[in-house]
C-alpha cells in the first residue's frame, strides 16, 4: 500500500520530531520533509509535493496563515492546521486559514503529546489526504449579498410557513457557514440554529469570527432561552461539548451521550425541532465528514420541512451531505453558491391553501 506522503510544518524541533516520530511508527504515512517556518513550507511544498501538510500557525517570518494562502493559491495540498484554540487569537486565525483552504483543525496540546491525541491527529491527517483541493484564492468564494434585483429560484409551496433554519456542517464547514451567512440577504426572515462539530476551546472563536465575517447576530445558545422569532435573522450556535436541542418554545443545552462521536449532534438539533416545529422548518446540512445529520433531515423531511444538502462539487468532504442523499433525506441538491438564493425562496415561500 502506499504510503502517505507527509511535510510537516512546525518552528518547534520537539514538536516536528515527535510528530515524525508518531508518523514514522504508523506505517502509512512517510515524512518527506520538515519546515521551521511559512516560507521553507512553501518552498518545499512546490518542490516536494506532499499528499498532506500538517501546519503550524504561530511561526516566525512567515506565519502558518501566510503559508496556507501561499500553498492553496500556487500549489494546492491538502493542509491540517495544528493550533492551540483555547487562544482566541489563535483560534480566530485558525478560522481564517480554514477560510483560506485549510482542510482541517486539530487543538494541538499545551502538554506532552498523548496516544489519544496523536491517534486523532493521525486519523484527521489519512482523511484530509484523500480531499481533492484546488487552487484557493482568498476572493475566490467572498460571500456577496444578494442584489434585491435577483430573481429567486421557484419552489413549490410548502406544507407549513417556515420559522426556523437549522444548519449542520462539520469538516469544511467554518468556511461554508461564514460564506452561507454572509451571502443571505439582510431582510432574510428566519433566525438560524447551527451546529458545528467544535470543541468547548473554540466555540468562543467560531462566534466572534462568524459574527466579524458575517455582519450577522452570532452567539451560542442559552440554556433555556426562547426560541428566536421569525422576522429577524440572527444565528444562536451550539456550544462546545454540548447538544442543542429544541423542546416547548425554548432551546436547551444537554450533556447526553455522544451521537455518531458527536456533541454536539447535528441529529439531536434537527430530530428535535422535527417534533417541535415538524413542517415549520428548513432543513439545511453541509460538508462534513461521517453520518451525523443524515438521520435527523430525514425525520425533517417525513414531517413536511424542506431540505437542502450542499453538492458533492463544493464540500471539503461529501460524507454527511452523501450520506443524508442515501437516506432519501435530501429534497434539494445544491452547490454552496447557489444555497443562499434557494434557502431565501425557501424562507419566503407560502404554505399551501388549506395548510397552516
Amino acid at each position: 500500500m502506499k504510503r502517505l506522503r507527509v511535510l510537516i510544518v512546525d518552528d518547534s524541533l520537539t514538536m516536528r520530531r515527535r510528530l515524525a516520530e508518531a508518523f514514522a511508527a504508523d506505517g502509512t504515512c512517510e515524512v518527506v520533509g520538515e519546515a521551521s517556518d511559512g516560507q521553507m513550507a512553501f518552498e518545499q511544498c512546490q518542490r516536494l509535493r506532499p499528499d498532506v501538510v500538517t501546519m503550524d500557525l504561530m511561526m516566525p517570518k512567515v506565519d502558518g496563515l501566510r503559508a496556507t494562502e501561499l500553498i492553496m493559491g500556487h500549489c494546492p495540498t491538502p493542509i491540517v492546521v495544528l493550533s492551540a484554540t483555547e487562544n482566541r487569537v489563535e483560534g480566530k486565525r485558525t478560522l481564517d486559514a480554514l477560510a483560506a483552504g485549510a482542510v482541517d483543525a486539530v487543538d494541538k496540546p499545551s502538554g506532552l503529546l498523548d496516544g489519544r491525541w496523536l491517534e486523532t491527529l493521525l486519523s484527521r491527517v489519512r482523511v484530509a489526504a484523500r480531499v481533492r483541493v484546488i487552487t484557493h484564492v482568498r476572493a475566490r468564494l467572498k460571500p456577496e449579498r444578494p442584489r434585491s434585483s435577483l430573481s429567486l429560484p421557484v419552489v413549490p409551496p410548502l406544507a407549513q410557513t417556515p420559522r426556523l433554519l437549522v444548519v449542520g456542517a462539520s469538516t469544511g464547514g467554518p468556511a461554508a457557514v461564514r460564506y452561507l451567512l454572509g451571502a443571505l440577504p439582510p431582510d432574510f426572515p428566519l433566525p438560524i440554529l447551527l451546529v458545528l462539530h467544535t470543541t468547548e476551546n473554540f466555540d468562543t472563536a467560531m462566534v466572534e469570527w462568524l459574527e466579524a465575517q458575517s455582519g450577522l447576530s452570532v452567539r451560542k445558545a442559552v440554556d433555556g432561552e426562547a426560541l428566536p422569532m421569525p422576522g429577524r435573522l440572527c444565528v444562536r450556535m451550539a456550544p462546545g461539548n454540548r447538544h442543542m436541542v429544541v423542546r416547548s418554545g425554548r432551546l436547551w443545552l444537554e450533556d447526553g451521550p455522544e451521537r455518531h462521536s458527536c456533541r454536539p449532534s447535528v441529529d439531536e438539533l434537527f430530530e428535535s425541532v422535527a417534533r417541535e416545529l415538524g413542517g415549520a422548518a428548513i432543513g439545511c446540512l453541509l460538508t462534513g465528514m461521517g453520518r451525523d445529520g443524515a438521520e435527523g433531515l430525514g425525520a425533517l423531511r417525513r414531517s413536511g420541512a424542506p431540505t437542502v444538502v450542499e453538492d458533492e462539487s463544493t464540500c471539503v468532504v461529501f460524507g454527511m451531505p452523501r450520506e443524508a442523499i442515501r437516506l432519501g433525506a435530501a429534497q434539494h441538491v445544491v452547490g454552496l453558491t447557489g444555497l443562499p438564493l434557494l434557502l431565501t425562496a425557501l424562507a419566503r415561500a407560502g404554505a399551501r391553501e388549506g395548510t397552516a
